[in-house]
This record gives structure tokens, C-alpha cells and sequence, in this order.
């Protein structure tokens, strides 16, 4: 899959979402040349994601870099069980992480999940299969499903980022709740994937890679 390739959704968003939204009709001129791209590697994508899990970017992408070395420039999931938990550890992968990898890697190479079938699947139901994994949550799953499904509608309200930057841009600043940020992504249906991704730009204009 080319990551530089734009979804095919994404100027029919843009144009709606500068229309319904004044916020938005601001800050989507800033950054015209890049959107949402994907690696469309299903394990490397959750991987990643649970490397990130709390704590900042650039934390996470040192991890990540770490672990490539002991298990290769393209991790599968032979290939992190071939390296096992201590090796993980090594890498800078807290106990807890260094597991859910390793269970992670285990689901694909059982066949507990279909990446095959998530495609053709339903957001919700996408959803599901993921978080049965340990360590995937329902933010996790959100992330899968912007950054390696690129499904337009997602609004995932347990992110930090976005809940900053409604309050940011929509509250003076002021605290919001799940409620309200829901209540302002209103307008943005159906491409609530793609004005979170704007948002998020607002806060850091170098797109996260997943």
C-alpha cells in the first residue's frame, strides 16, 4: 500500500466539514499537502499502538526504534516470539508491554484474528475481535481503525489529543467532557476521522505514523 496515497473520502470531507464548521474552516487551510496515511501492516499498526500506550510521542518512536533492532526492521509475529520477553524488556518494553506484544503476536499466529475479514467488517465489530486481545483497548482499536482501516467516522473520545484541542479551539481552553466533545463533533458527521486528524494537526502539525 502507498502511504502517501490520500483516501479517497478526503477532499469530499474536507469540503463538508469547512462548511459546517468555523473552527475547522480555519485550521484546514493550514496544512494542505499531508493527510491521513497508513503503513497497512495490521500487526505492525497494533504493535506500535501498544508501544505508545501512554507516554509521549517521542518516547514511543525511541521504543519502537529499539525494538527493531532485536526483532527486525519489519516485526512479525514469528519474529517477536522468537525474541521473547526478556529481549522486549531490553528494548525498553515494560513488563506489562513486552506481554501484550507477545500476546499480541500470539493472536495472529493462532488465528484468533482476521485481518483478512476487518475490511468488509463493521467499525463496532472490528472493535470487538481487537480489544479481546490483552492490551488493546477501546482507544487502541480506534487508533487501528484511523490510522491502518482509515475509516472516515471515527471519534475516539478517550484521546487526550482531541479532547485538548476541543477545549483548545471550542472552550477557551476550559476542560471538556466526553458529552460536549460529542455534542460538537455533531457537524462533522460523517468524517469525524477526519476532523479529529485536523485537530490533532493543530496540537502537532507532524502526523503520527501507526
Amino acid at each position: 500500500m502507498d502511504i502517501t496515497t490520500k483516501p479517497e473520502y478526503w477532499d469530499s470531507a474536507i469540503a463538508h466539514l469547512i462548511r459546517r464548521d468555523r473552527i475547522l474552516k480555519k485550521l484546514i487551510p493550514k496544512h494542505p499537502d499531508i493527510w491521513l496515511t497508513t503503513r497497512g501492516n495490521p500487526f505492525i499498526t497494533l504493535a506500535r499502538s501498544i508501544v505508545g500506550q501512554q507516554i509521549s510521542v517521542k518516547a514511543a518512536e525511541s521504543v519502537w526504534q529499539r525494538l527493531l533492532l532485536v526483532c527486525g526492521k519489519k516485526p512479525t509475529p514469528a519474529s517477536v516470539q522468537k525474541v521473547g520477553i526478556e529481549k522486549l524488556r531490553e528494548a525498553g518494553l515494560s513488563m506489562r508491554k513486552a506481554e501484550y506484544v507477545l500476546d499480541l503476536s500470539a493472536h495472529f499466529t493462532d488465528k484468533l484474528v482476521h485481518p483478512a475479514k476487518w475490511a468488509k467488517m463493521e467499525d463496532e465489530e472490528v472493535i470487538a475481535e481487537l480489544t479481546a486481545i490483552r492490551g488493546i483497548g477501546r482507544w487502541t482499536a480506534e487508533m487501528f481503525l484511523i490510522f491502518n482501516l482509515q475509516r472516515p467516522d471515527v471519534l475516539p473520545l478517550d484521546d487526550v489529543g482531541l479532547l485538548n484541542a476541543i477545549s483548545l479551539h471550542y472552550f477557551s481552553g476550559e476542560p471538556v467532557s466526553r458529552f460536549e466533545a460529542r455534542e460538537v463533533s455533531q457537524a462533522w458527521q460523517p468524517w469525524r476521522t477526519v476532523a479529529t486528524w485536523y485537530l490533532w494537526r493543530s496540537l502537532d502539525p507532524v502526523p503520527v505514523e501507526y
